[in-house]
């Protein structure tokens, strides 16, 4: 259903108060911006039609201006051969091709006329549709922005990130009883050779890799979500 019926309608129209009313203020802002859009081509095919006759009808004028001296030369003639009966005719065509030009002369200011009351309304529906393009703009950066809170929000309060940080707690766990198992055989034991503590170390260097893999994986879980 066309929001506008003319151009009058988009002219008074209020976008702001469109907006207002409207359950879906995005898919309202582009059925305003799709209606203007299709009424300037409307108006400016009219305009250019206008134009089209226009030029038409100085063409047929410039033609009749022609045909009027001609029968003013064919009344002279018929006048120097004494046939002023054909001589009044003549002028009696004349006549009838000045009163021709004359009407298309009326009509083409009407044209006129017309064609500075679209340039009028085409520069009032621009303005209007510089500003519905304007909030179309507006709208489409707040629902990006909000799309994007929305994600943000998610990645760091969603369920799946309490559930991956929950696994983060898992893995501290089984490495602080893994260490604590070690310090527990220590106890009472002989010192460790320079080999058995290199060998530790890298047994804690394996833990530690293998829990920051498993960190990277649920976070980028969590992304992908």
């Amino acid at each position: 259903m066309s929001i506008f019926t003319r151009t009058r309608d988009i002219i008074a129209a209020n976008v702001t108060d469109l907006l207002d009313r409207a359950e879906d203020p995005a898919k309202m802002i582009r059925m305003i911006v799709l209606e203007m859009e299709e009424t300037l081509v409307e108006v400016r095919a009219s305009a250019a039609r206008s134009i089209a006759d226009q030029k038409e009808m100085r063409r047929q004028i410039t033609k009749l201006q022609r045909l009027q001296d001609d029968w003013v030369e064919k009344a002279e003639l018929a006048l120097s051969k004494d046939r002023e009966d054909l001589a009044k005719a003549a002028l009696v065509e004349k006549q009838k091709a000045a009163s021709l030009a004359e009407s298309l002369e009326a009509e083409i200011a009407v044209l006129e006329d017309g064609l500075r009351a679209s340039e009028a309304d085409i520069q009032k529906v621009q303005a209007k549709l510089r500003e519905a393009r304007a909030r179309q703009s507006a709208i489409a950066s707040r629902m990006e922005s909000a799309h994007n809170r929305v994600r943000l929000r998610e990645m760091y309060a969603g369920a799946k990130t309490e559930e991956a940080f929950s696994g983060f707690d898992v893995l501290e766990r089984r490495v602080d009883f893994a260490e604590s198992h070690v310090d527990a055989l220590a106890l009472g034991a002989p010192p460790k050779t320079l080999e058995e503590e290199i060998a530790d170390l890298r047994k804690a260097e394996t833990i530690e890799a293998e829990l920051e893999a498993l960190k990277r994986r649920h976070i980028a879980a969590g992304e992908a979500a």
